[in-house]
This record gives C-alpha cells, sequence and structure tokens, in this order.
C-alpha cells in the first residue's frame, strides 16, 4: 500500500522565507564578488557560496521537516552532510564560471547546468539520506519536472547575479527578484517531494507516532543554524557597506567619494553611454597652503567638498581624487550640460570662504571632456580632461575648457618630445643660434646671445618655446645648459681668436640653482676653454624670486666674484622683482618685446621711462628687446635706452653666419 503524508505549512512558509532571504544575501554578495579584487574578491566568492549553498540546503532540510509521515524517520549522517558540500560546492564553481565581467554565453550555460546539477543532487541524496522500514520509489514524471525546474531555477539565479552584482545597494528590484529566486527553489524542491512515493504492503503494522519532540528538535537546530549563516552574512555586508567601505571609497577630510569610488564607478558604466568628466583645480590652493599651513589648507579643502555637494544628484557624482583636484562625472551628458555644471561650480568655488578667522578666495579651473567608455578607456577620458584643466590654467584660470583635437594633437606632440628629448642630446641636435646686441649710442655691436635651438629628425625645428619648458620639467634642462654653455664658450674664444673680441650670454634656468653647483659648472667651463669671464654673460628670469631668493643671490655672487656678468631677462612679464633689485647682484636689465611692441602708449612709454631712470640710479645697464625698425629705435633713444636687440639688427643666427654679417655691419 501506497503511504501517504502530510505538510505542516507554517514550516512550508518558513522555507520559503529561507529561500528568499538566502537568495538576497547571495545577490548582495555578487556584487561585492564582482567589485572586489585579489584576494578580497576570492572571501566574497566563497561567502557567496557558503551563503546559496547553506541556503537552498537549509531550505530543502526544513521543507522536509515539513513533511509529516506516521512512521519513525532518521537521516544518515554522512549522506547528509555530503548533500550539503554538493550544494555548496556547486554553487562556488557556478558563482566562479560567472565571475568575470565579460560573460559569453556558454559560460553562463555552463555554469547554470553545474548549479543545476548540484541542486538536483543534494535535493535526492538528502532524500536517500532518509532512513524508513518503507520501500520508496519515484514518479518519474514528476521527478523530471523537479529536474527542469532546478536548472530553471538555477539559470534564473545566475542571470539575476549579472543583473545585480553592480548595485550594491538595496533596492526593490533586487528584493523582486530574491522573492523569484526562492520561489524557483521552493518549487524544485516541493515538486521532487511530490515524486516521492512511499510503499510497503506490511506498512499498517509498522507505521507509529511520529516522535514530535524529535522534529522540535530538529526544527530549531536547523532555524537557528539558517539565521546564524544570514546574520553572520548580513553582518559582513553591514561591516563592508558601512565601515570598511567608508574607510575604502570615501575622502576622510571632505567625506566625498574617492578616487577609489571613481574607479568602480567606470568599472560598472562600460558601454556606449555618454559620460562628461570635470576635472577641476583650485588656482591659488598652493599659495594658502604654503602660508597658512597645511592645517587651514585641509579646512578649506573641506569647506570647497561641502559646496560641491550641491552639486551632485542621482546621475552626476563628485570625486577627490588628490591634494586639490576634483571629479566631476556626468551620466547621459552633452557639451550645454557640461558647460552649465562647470559654471555653476565655477561660480560656487569663488565665494569667499572663513577659515579659522581667515577670509581666503581661491577660484577654480575646470577642463571638460565627454564621451563614452567603449570608445576609450578611462583613462584617456581622465587625461583629455587634465589636458583641458591645464588649457583653462593657462587661459587666465577661473573658467572651463573643452577638450578638442587640437588639444590631443598637442598632448601627443608634448609626449613625443618629452620623450625624443634625451636622445637629441645625446644624438647632436641641439644647436647655438646667436643674436647681436647693438649699442645705438656709439653704433657698435656690444655682444651676442646664444640660443638654443633643436632641429627634430622627424619633427623639424622645434621652438624653444616648445622644449624649454618641458627640459626643466624633466630636468634634462640641467646637461643642456651645460651644453649650451660650453658651446657659446667655445664659439667665444673662436670669435675671439679670429681678432672678434665680443662677449657671449646664455640664459639660465632656475634648475641650475637647484643643483647648488651652478659656480664650480661656470668655472669649469671658463677654465676648459680658457675665456677671459667678462666675455661671458648669464641671463636670468624675474620668476627665480620665487624660490629662495638668499640663496640665488649668495650663487650670483660667487658667480660675479668671477668676473662673470648677470643680466635680468624678460624684466617687466613676470613676478615683479622692483622690491629686490638692490639686493640681486646684476649688471643689466633686459626689456621684455611686450613693452617695444607697443611703445605708441604713453603708459608704456611712462613705465619705460621709469624703469630707465630706476636702473640708471642702481648702476644698472638697459637693453631693450624685440627692436624691430626705426621708430623703435628713436622712442628708446628719446627714453634713454641705447643697447638693442631685435631683428632690426639681426635674427638668430648661425655660428657660419657671424662671419659674413659682421662684415656687412662695417661696410654698412
Amino acid at each position: 500500500m501506497n503511504i501517504e503524508g502530510s505538510y505542516n505549512y507554517y514550516i512550508v512558509a518558513l522555507s520559503v522565507i529561507i529561500a528568499v532571504l538566502a537568495s538576497y544575501s547571495a545577490l548582495s554578495i555578487a556584487a561585492k564578488i564582482s567589485l572586489a579584487n585579489g584576494k578580497t574578491r576570492f572571501f566574497w566568492l566563497l561567502a557567496g557560496s557558503l551563503v546559496m549553498g547553506n541556503g537552498i540546503w537549509s531550505m530543502h532540510f526544513v521543507g522536509m521537516l515539513a513533511f509529516h509521515i506516521h512512521m519513525t524517520v532518521s537521516y544518515d549522517f554522512w549522506l547528509t552532510f555530503g548533500s550539503l558540500l554538493v550544494s555548496v560546492i556547486s554553487s562556488f564553481i557556478a558563482f566562479f564560471i560567472t565571475m568575470p565581467r565579460n560573460i559569453n554565453w556558454y559560460k553562463i550555460a555552463g555554469g547554470g547546468f553545474i548549479m543545476g546539477t548540484g541542486i538536483v543532487t543534494m535535493h535526492y541524496m538528502g532524500m536517500e539520506a532518509m532512513i524508513m522500514p518503507v520501500d520508496v520509489y519515484y514518479d518519474k514524471g514528476l521527478w523530471v519536472l523537479s529536474a527542469i525546474i532546478a536548472f530553471i531555477a538555477s539559470y534564473t539565479a545566475l542571470l539575476l547575479f549579472l543583473r545585480f552584482r553592480s548595485e550594491a545597494s538595496m533596492s526593490w528590484a533586487k528584493w523582486m527578484s530574491a522573492g523569484i529566486m526562492g520561489m524557483a527553489i521552493c518549487g524544485m524542491h516541493y515538486t521532487g517531494m511530490e515524486a516521492f512515493k512511499l510503499h510497503n504492503p506490511a506498512a499498517a503494522d509498522m507505521m507509529v507516532q511520529t516522535n514530535t519532540g524529535l522534529d522540535l528538535f530538529l526544527l530549531l537546530g536547523v532555524t537557528i543554524v539558517i539565521f546564524i549563516i544570514l546574520l553572520v552574512s548580513w553582518g559582513a555586508m553591514f561591516f563592508d557597506r558601512h565601515v570598511l567601505e567608508r574607510l575604502a571609497y570615501l575622502d576622510t577630510i571632505t567625506g566625498l567619494p574617492n578616487r577609489n569610488e571613481m574607479n568602480r564607478f567606470f568599472d560598472s558604466h562600460v558601454g556606449t553611454e555618454k559620460i562628461g568628466v570635470l576635472f577641476l583645480d583650485l588656482d591659488q590652493f598652493k599659495a594658502i597652503n604654503d602660508t597658512l599651513g597645511h592645517n587651514i589648507g585641509d579646512l578649506l579643502i573641506q569647506e570647497v567638498g561641502i559646496r560641491l555637494r550641491q552639486f551632485i544628484h542621482e546621475d552626476q557624482q563628485a570625486f577627490r581624487i588628490g591634494g586639490d583636484e576634483f571629479l566631476f562625472i556626468i551620466k547621459h551628458c552633452n557639451a550645454s550640460r557640461a558647460e552649465q555644471l562647470a559654471h555653476k561650480i565655477l561660480q560656487s568655488i569663488k565665494q569667499v570662504y572663513y577659515v579659522e578667522g581667515n577670509e581666503l578666495y581661491v577660484t577654480g579651473s575646470i577642463g571638460i571632456s565627454i564621451g563614452s567608455i567603449q570608445d576609450s578607456n578611462r583613462s584617456v577620458l581622465l587625461k583629455t580632461a587634465d589636458t583641458a584643466m591645464y588649457r583653462a590654467k593657462g587661459l587666465g584660470k577661473n573658467q572651463f575648457c573643452f577638450y578638442n583635437e587640437e588639444m590631443g594633437q598637442q598632448l601627443v606632440r608634448k609626449m613625443e618630445l618629452e620623450k625624443d628629448l634625451q636622445l637629441a642630446l645625446e644624438n647632436n641636435q641641439f644647436f647655438i643660434v646667436y643674436q647681436p646686441k647693438w649699442n645705438v649710442k656709439t653704433n657698435s655691436l656690444v655682444g651676442f646671445e646664444a640660443l638654443i635651438r633643436w632641429e627634430h629628425p622627424r619633427l623639424g625645428l622645434v621652438t624653444p618655446g616648445e622644449f624649454i619648458q618641458i627640459a626643466e620639467g624633466t630636468g634634462v634642462i640641467v646637461p643642456m645648459t651645460r651644453w649650451a654653455l660650453e658651446e657659446a664658450c667655445s664659439q667665444c674664444k673662436l670669435w675671439q681668436s679670429q681678432g672678434l673680441h665680443q662677449p657671449v650670454s646664455v640664459n639660465l634656468s632656475v634648475r641650475l640653482f637647484q643643483t647648488d653647483s651652478l659656480q664650480e659648472l661656470v668655472q669649469s667651463v671658463l677654465e676648459k676653454v680658457e675665456l677671459a669671464p667678462h666675455l661671458l654673460e648669464l641671463e636670468i628670469t624675474e620668476s627665480m624670486v620665487l624660490y629662495d631668493i638668499n640663496d640665488i643671490i649668495r650663487q650670483l655672487q660667487s658667480i660675479r666674484k668671477l668676473g662673470v656678468r648677470v643680466s635680468m631677462d624678460d624684466f617687466g612679464t613676470g613676478y615683479s622683482s622692483i622690491g629686490l633689485l638692490d639686493r640681486i647682484p646684476i649688471d643689466a636689465l633686459k626689456l621684455d618685446r611686450l613693452f617695444t611692441n607697443d611703445l605708441e602708449s604713453p603708459s608704456k612709454r611712462a613705465i619705460i621711462n621709469a624703469i630707465i631712470m630706476m636702473a640708471d640710479h642702481l648702476q644698472l645697464d638697459v637693453i631693450a628687446e624685440g627692436v624691430e625698425n626705426q621708430e623703435h629705435i628713436e622712442f628708446l633713444t628719446e627714453l634713454g635706452c641705447h643697447v638693442m636687440q631685435g631683428y632690426y639688427y639681426g635674427k638668430p643666427m648661425r655660428d657660419t653666419d657671424i662671419d659674413e654679417w659682421v662684415k656687412k655691419q662695417k661696410h654698412d
């Protein structure tokens, strides 16, 4: 005869709840598996497998406890434990196969097959673990149906894992998906239970009342184990989300997401969606940090972070990625929207800050790049936005600038020049040109300025405006200047042997002063070439006063003691050094072409006149650059400047052209 059983529907409901909760936990941990790296990723993979495997197994065991038959039932320990291992291992393998971000359909098929096979094996191994004094057989149709449902549940679970693995936060969609997974798992179990048939002709004589106390004890034990598993998994998720994640993904000063969170954002938004990247850098922050201290600087950054929070919305996010660098990412972005946001950010930032009794003013420069992560990787978007930001700074700061192809070409060219600069020195690609200086009062030549040029083998002639700044940034300017100094002094010595006794001037970078070996360098070159010190002049720039002025003065004094002249180049265009002119040991001032090109302006003439009068009182010579016509000469002579340099007297020339130029001047 067939033996019929009955269900305790309260326990059935409990099994469904367990399946749903385990599914939700597994969905949440799937997000951690996708976003984690290294050993952390393996930890979340193992945790997800344990939660999913234990959840399915616990639901199965509770579901079996819900089934009552009037006879004593016991369980084989090793078969029961084996069914648990099968559930966990199959979940682990399925998660591992589908863990990579780019999943092919055959990986999903393989993962679902392994997980489905594991569920079927776990279920029927657990059924086999039941020890009863009756015969057991299965309805084949229902058995096949239960296996089909198991595979459907497995593929559903994996597809939902892929759907939600980029969403670590709680959502109603995730709960609904967990409900679908839970019902699918329960459907498989109870279909399999329906296929389970008991038969024994003598069963009526053996049927006894089940030990209810034992059932309650088993039910209580399984329930406690289940909730311990769920509490541990939820506790780990809570700790990760509210403690570890805060430490790893939030900036400690501003509370804004940091670079790690930015990388996580990019990881989860690979596709064709247009993303706007706004790279923000504060303009005057370094000066504030240096003068008021890092504590005030941190408080200022904190205030800036507070102001930037108002621009955070569902589809745009702010990140702090460096000292005074911030990044905005806008989803579904276009140029108009990026421009509006950049304008609002700049308006907000430039408002006054009150920090520890200090009234502070800063502005910002923003570079904007728009593109999709599918078209380019994140580094391209960040680099192009960074490039546009530096262009905004170069245009005067407190503004924004969009990246364009011209900037890209300039960036590629700059990178190529930077790469080839060291080789240029080794392969003798640099050469020197000389521009004459003329004394109008005596109508005679008074020297040459040595100017370095670069003949690139592929790009042709590269102007100093391009490569000097790169050379200073990379430090190549030091050996480059050493070479130029020796080359110019050698040429000056050669002229001297040919009867042309004229001094030569060489430009110096502040990097030479930072080596603290300038005096030794100059002295060694003079001795090597055997050139008289008074035939060498070194030109410095006004911006050097921003550095250790006392150290620069010390080194200049040691150079002048050698008998070498010193002049200040481009005077009046950099940071004003007027207040230090009486301390800086120099012999001459060189007026920048900025003044020469605007001599018609009464204000410019008044400034030049004041500079010449000041230089006269300080016993300094004045040299005007950029002289191109007779009108310039007349104006400058009238103002009291007699030494001039410019295209009117001669363009920068190769050493082979100097002889012809000198002969021409004698005939004229």
